[in-house]
């Protein structure tokens, strides 16, 4: 048996701070005409739109920019008849709602101009009813040159008849998501051959939706050789909520959607004010409160799960467009979405922001937490926790302990957390103190020297064991005080 490749990430994801855009409510231009459209804004539907689209995310670049952000991933773009695109039709065609390709190709050279890298979803498991070779099934029935495309159980199919159980293998039954059979010699070649095409048109890697439903390792080894062989550069991420230990040996995936990094996140910062029925229906199973101690056991199991080359690339997300937002789980406390976003910014991997989280922006689960961004209601933002979001990325981009440094917990207990990233450069500490009382926590073995609070700017003078004081529900993050 061949010996695991040992694994290898690209190396900018270490320094990313990456964005998460649900393209139909982040932003509209106004330049795609003709649309029946919801107002921006009103309660989210399954059905409908509401028009954002990819000028709309060039226009505000400069928000991003300024949030510190360097990477945006997409929910999927491609032409797809649903607000959220998984439903896809043409995997080569930009959606016209978005703009088409000629959008997607000035939001890219937009982007790399200002150094913001550009990640798509990939939705390669299933297709949709309207994807052309399963319409030509509806069309031809057996006699349908793409009849092998898909898993086919009898005839004609029930792809419109809610009365009857769809009659071919579906994603969860659902009729209008066809699975896609991957064992076709043509299919697997049509989906590495659309990996290899945005990579070619310019993108920066894949996020990959529900990958093991495609139960083929040889299929995602295949697509990784090709997509690498584009740029191997590529980020190849996958949305996997459990254990991914098969598919993070180095030979199919760069890292997957951190779920195991959320959980204990929403259980410890949000420890007060949880909202059991929300996360329980949200996706991310029941979430009991915990305190610092088992927190920092959880992290610490977190930080050692996989390969550290493939920790320092997982993509660490408080919430997602698949989960209510970290804001509404919590009761609406934005002071724990803040102590979550101290410790997301300053822990190992790459911090993504769901889009309009930095302005306080609230959801509850699907479709609740894929709200309009609010653009024309800035009275209306959180400018606190825009302005902590602002902070915590300067930091995280000056300072390398903070996307680099080994991660160590040096005290836990009741609702202290203390710790520090560790790199030859000069080290990292952060104070956390979530209890609605000031405290005074501890540093071990601090290097001899000036740290500055990137929160406050406030300069300390450390060395060896040491005490500083913390706000109630707030922290500091110390780091190497500049010249």
């Amino acid at each position: 048996m061949a010996a695991q490749p040992h694994p290898l990430t690209p190396d900018w994801v270490k320094d990313a701070v990456f964005y998460q855009i649900f393209p139909d409510r982040f932003a509209h231009s106004g330049r795609v005409q003709g649309l029946n459209l919801q107002p921006w804004g009103s309660p989210p539907q399954t059905h409908g739109y509401m028009g954002g689209d990819l000028w709309g995310v060039a226009e505000h670049l400069d928000h991003l920019q300024a949030l510190g952000v360097n990477a945006i991933y997409f929910c999927p773009v491609f032409q797809s008849a649903s607000n959220h695109r998984y439903h896809t039709h043409d995997y080569f065609q930009v959606d016209p709602m978005l703009g088409g390709n000629e959008a997607l190709r000035h939001l890219i050279d937009e982007a790399h101009a200002r150094g913001i890298r550009v990640v798509l979803d990939g939705v390669f498991n299933h297709a949709s009813r309207g994807f052309f070779q399963f319409n030509d099934l509806l069309e031809q029935g057996e006699e349908s040159a793409y009849r092998d495309w898909f898993r086919v159980e009898g005839w004609p199919l029930h792809a419109y008849d809610d009365a009857r159980p769809a009659n071919y293998h579906a994603w969860w039954g659902i009729r209008a998501l066809p699975k896609f059979n991957t064992n076709h010699p043509a299919v697997r070649e049509f989906l590495w051959a659309v990996g290899e095409f945005w990579m070619r048109f310019g993108i920066d890697g894949w996020r990959l939706d529900v990958p093991n439903e495609i139960d083929d390792d040889d299929f995602w080894r295949e697509f990784r050789r090709r997509v690498k062989a584009v740029n191997p550069d590529a980020y190849i991420v996958g949305e996997l909520w459990g254990d991914a230990h098969r598919w993070l040996a180095g030979d199919q995936f760069d890292a997957v959607m951190n779920y195991h990094f959320t959980r204990p996140c929403l259980a410890f910062f949000g420890a007060r004010t949880l909202d059991h029925p929300m996360n329980e229906r949200s996706g991310l199973g029941h979430v009991d409160a915990i305190d610092a101690a088992a927190f920092a056991r959880r992290v610490e199991e977190v930080t050692r799960m996989y390969h550290p080359e493939i920790v320092r690339a997982q993509l660490n997300l408080l919430d997602s467009h698949d989960t209510a937002r970290f804001l509404t789980a919590v009761g609406g406390d934005a002071s724990a979405f803040r102590l979550a976003s101290v410790f997301q910014m300053t822990y190992v991997g790459a911090p993504c922001i769901y889009y309009g989280d930095e302005v306080g922006l609230p959801g509850g689960p699907d479709p609740d937490c894929r709200r309009a961004f609010p653009w024309q209601d800035e009275a209306g933002w959180d400018r606190e926790t825009l302005s902590l979001l602002q902070k915590l990325t300067a930091a995280r981009h000056a300072t390398p302990a903070l996307r680099r440094g080994e991660f160590r917990v040096t005290h836990a207990g009741g609702e202290e957390l203390v710790y520090v990233r560790e790199h030859a450069s000069g080290h990292a500490h952060v104070a956390l103190n979530a209890a609605l009382h000031p405290a005074r926590l501890p540093l071990q073995a601090v290097q001899p020297g000036q740290y500055r609070d990137a929160l406050t700017g406030q300069v300390y003078e450390l060395g060896g064991d040491a005490e500083v004081d913390v706000p109630a529900r707030g922290a500091l993050v110390l780091v190497p005080a500049e010249g």
